[in-house]
């Protein structure tokens, strides 16, 4: 190989090598922008702008905490953006973000959904999330103190009968955790008074945030039972997911933007299979632990060892349990079952 043409190799080689380094400090060196408020400089001819106070995803419902008015850049100002002069706060909570709002930026009017818009629920349901309404009553909703935007868990109250002659087992069971409430009634926010207070008001059905197989579910628990709710703390869901990492139960990325993306999914979403339950049994002393089986009330024949009925004379199937102590007497293909103390016998077989 000549010289001119191992200078242009080792030429091209140093090119390639140049190139690869430049795109790695362009992919991995440089970050991704933070979202913030526009500064205002002194004089500098400003408005009041709605922007989020913080990271707003799809399907979120706005509360009185997730916006607020700050001044921005008259020449930055869009007409899709909600000013001060002509906006009422109010009047935007309980409406759906449908595209994500970064923290800091404006609120567009473009990127929310309001009640009673076509499309409504279906913006405000996270990815792969179906609406179920659940029938409710005053007692059984917390007193009208769930709103939309809580998460509460669901209670399924029955009676497990037995064939006993007592009464049947009550019990109570959360059969589902940590489900986010979409509205109340029609409603998907809080209404307020003059003064600005909650108006606390009844409402007769509730329609949740579920799973595709936790809505077949809660479909089925209707048929059970009762149905109630239980209001969460906002405190659990961190208590819980702390739990879970701690158990081992689910594993924690080491980059910090999955694992914040991470964790956010898991304390949005809902719990099935960690049921807890009460009975009767846990609240009165009067109340049974267990409810019976028929299979205890009734046994099938057991024959002695070495007896052999005949094909045409087959014991019956069910003979009644002595409740103390029995001697059985076989003679020939008759066995007779004799409670000691009593007078009463139980005789299978030939008569």
């Amino acid at each position: 190989m000549d010289g001119r043409k191992i200078i242009l190799l080792v030429g091209a080689l140093v090119v390639a090598l140049i190139t690869a380094f430049m795109a790695r400090n362009l992919m991995v060196g440089s970050s991704a922008p933070s979202a913030n408020a526009v500064a205002v400089q002194p004089g500098q001819p400003s408005k009041e702008v709605l922007v989020a106070t913080r990271e707003l995803p799809v399907g979120t419902i706005l509360d009185a905490s997730a916006m607020k008015f700050v001044a921005w850049p008259e020449e930055l100002i869009e007409g899709a953006y909600y000013l001060q002069e002509d906006t009422d706060p109010a009047q935007l909570q309980g409406t759906v973000v449908r595209i994500a709002i970064p923290a800091g930026q404006p609120v567009a009017q473009g990127a929310l959904v309001k009640p009673g818009d076509r499309g409504f629920l279906a913006a405000a349901l996270g990815p792969g999330m179906r609406a179920v309404t659940v029938p409710v009553s005053a007692q059984s909703s917390v007193a009208g103190f769930v709103f939309p935007g809580d998460r509460v868990d669901l209670i399924l109250t029955q009676e497990v009968a037995g064939g006993g002659d007592g009464p049947p087992l009550k019990a109570s069971e959360t059969v589902l955790r940590n489900l986010r409430v979409l509205a109340t009634d029609q409603r998907t926010d809080q209404q307020k008074d003059e003064e600005g207070n909650t108006v606390v008001n009844p409402y007769s059905t509730v329609t949740l945030e579920v799973t595709p197989r936790i809505a077949e579910q809660i479909s089925v628990a209707q048929t059970i039972g009762q149905i109630s709710l239980s209001l969460r703390s906002i405190a659990d869901n961190s208590q819980e997911l702390e739990e879970a990492i701690a158990s081992g139960e689910i594993d924690v990325p080491e980059d910090a933007d999955a694992e914040r993306a991470m964790l956010a999914r898991r304390e949005a979403a809902p719990i099935s299979g960690r049921s807890t339950y009460s009975t009767g049994a846990d609240i009165s002393r009067f109340q049974r632990s267990t409810v019976p089986g028929k299979g205890e009330e009734t046994r099938q024949f057991s024959p002695p060892p070495g007896f052999r009925p005949d094909t045409a004379n087959t014991p019956p199937a069910a003979m009644p349990v002595p409740t103390g102590p029995v001697v059985r007497v076989a003679r020939g293909n008759n066995l007779t079952v004799v409670p000691v103390g009593q007078s009463g016998a139980a005789t299978g077989g030939n008569n």
